[in-house]
């Protein structure tokens, strides 16, 4: 597994800059579009269900808003040379912060906060590819734990996070269908 990782990560580095970043943002794009279709394939009934420690579909949509707002106040930061201030709520798995961010965004309407998370996003993108490549995986001498934090590295983060929760939504969903049919009986 080290090896395959260490493999990906060189062949992403031998990438020009600006292929590296165009990666960065489509593969932002495309976990978030999968986390998406996933959270919208679910039952109105089961968007309220908690599946993921205390949270619904719903509490999840209003984190990845949160953690938007957050990813460019992140890179404004790098960029003046400062450590992200995100960071001074780092506890386990960010459970303080992640619960700040969905006590302020989230909302009752389905449809609003799906809005609300593609306006976000837009404009999560739209900062990022105004960012020169060069800028994304620039080294500023910022640390956080003895980790070299970066623009890239930030990204990266977000798009294993977003990938994950993906991943959780989908097989939230195919225990629900399970249980449909193991009750109603085999199909076909």
């Amino acid at each position: 597994m080290i090896l395959v990782v260490a493999e990906a990560k060189e062949q992403f580095m031998s990438i020009p800059v600006e292929g590296q970043k165009d990666q960065l943002i489509n593969n932002l794009e495309r976990v978030r579009n999968d986390l998406i279709d996933a959270a919208t394939s679910l039952s109105s009934d089961k968007r309220d269900e908690v599946f993921l420690g205390v949270w619904n579909v719903q509490h999840l949509i209003a984190h990845l808003i949160g953690w938007d707002h957050t990813n460019i106040r992140a890179a404004k930061d790098v960029l003046a040379d400062q450590l992200p201030q995100f960071y001074a709520h780092h506890d386990r798995d960010w459970r303080t912060y992640n619960a700040e961010l969905v006590a302020k965004y989230l909302q009752d309407n389905w449809d609003g906060l799906l809005s609300a998370a593609a306006d976000s996003h837009h404009q999560l993108m739209a900062f990022l590819r105004e960012i020169p490549a060069e800028e994304f995986d620039r080294d500023r001498g910022i640390r956080f734990r003895g980790w070299k934090v970066t623009i890239a590295r930030l990204l990266q983060a977000e798009a294993e996070d977003e990938a994950t929760h993906a991943k959780q939504v989908t097989d939230f969903r195919q225990r629900i269908e399970g249980q449909v049919q193991h009750r109603d009986g085999p199909v076909g």
